[in-house]
């Protein structure tokens, strides 16, 4: 019953979330490794042309029903929620409404399978707000794994610099011990993350930290395994590995394990 579900399946769905500026579009590009924006679609399948696209952006309007496909991969859909930190209720209950709607839609090929929630280290006093901890403590994803992407680590390295400095070392020093400094900052943030968000009802089955993702070598292999890792489903787990594009070590992992 389940292989036969599962053939109804043809592509993966993804729901990422973050606030503005939390790196989603790059991840996304990585992941299916292109330089391209994504094409969108309405919820009817529809293409919709970039510049009405690029104008209700600007007006501030997003529609987290369209779907973002990139052709280098057709094979994953994602689907962008808003960032809701400034508080907005409408758009806190739209994203949790559509969780609820396509975890357990009948229509196999509009379910969610994963959802990616991003948190940038630009910010990394404010890695958890009220807006994460309404999310954690509100949403039932049900079946969905939620994974935590830390994003933006290089932004560290400025501020292991900045420290650094401030404790006394000459410039050189500093960028010598930077790297260093700026894994021990990382260790700090998302250890911090960790213990906030497994205080709430609903934290997330797992953490992922990304580095490089402005780069087109960027390496996206600990997040396809931390999301492999945790599906529930072995043949959800099989449609990933065969649908990502970031290494064949993975595919091959999977081969031998399974």
């Amino acid at each position: 019953m389940a292989n036969e579900y599962l053939k109804k399946i043809n592509r993966f769905r993804i729901l990422v979330m973050g606030r503005a500026n939390a790196g989603k579009t790059t991840i996304l590009q990585r992941v299916c490794n292109s330089t391209d924006k994504p094409e969108i679609f309405d919820g009817k399948g529809n293409k919709i042309e970039s510049d009405i696209v690029q104008g209700t952006l600007t007006r501030g309007y997003h529609d987290i029903q369209n779907e973002l496909v990139f052709q280098s991969n057709p094979g994953f859909v994602f689907h962008d929620s808003c960032g809701f930190e400034a508080g907005s209720t409408q758009q806190f209950d739209q994203m949790k409404q559509f969780v609820a709607d396509h975890a357990v839609t009948t229509r196999v090929n509009e379910r969610i399978h994963a959802i990616w929630f991003c948190i940038p280290m630009t910010d990394s006093h404010r890695t958890v707000t009220a807006a994460e901890q309404k999310f954690f403590n509100e949403c039932d994803t049900g079946h969905v794994p939620v994974i935590v992407l830390v994003t933006k680590v290089d932004a560290l390295y400025l501020t292991a610099i900045r420290e650094l400095l401030d404790g006394g070392l000459t410039i050189g020093d500093a960028k010598a011990r930077a790297t260093e400094k700026q894994g021990e900052l990382l260790d700090k943030w998302l250890g911090h993350v960790k213990h906030e968000l497994e205080m709430c009802k609903l934290p997330p089955k797992g953490y992922v930290s990304l580095q490089k993702m402005h780069q087109e070598d960027g390496d996206c292999t600990l997040l396809m395994e931390c999301t492999a890792n945790v599906l529930n489903e072995e043949g959800l787990q099989r449609l990933l590995i065969s649908t990502q594009q970031s290494s064949i070590g993975i595919c091959v992992k999977y081969a031998v394990n399974k």
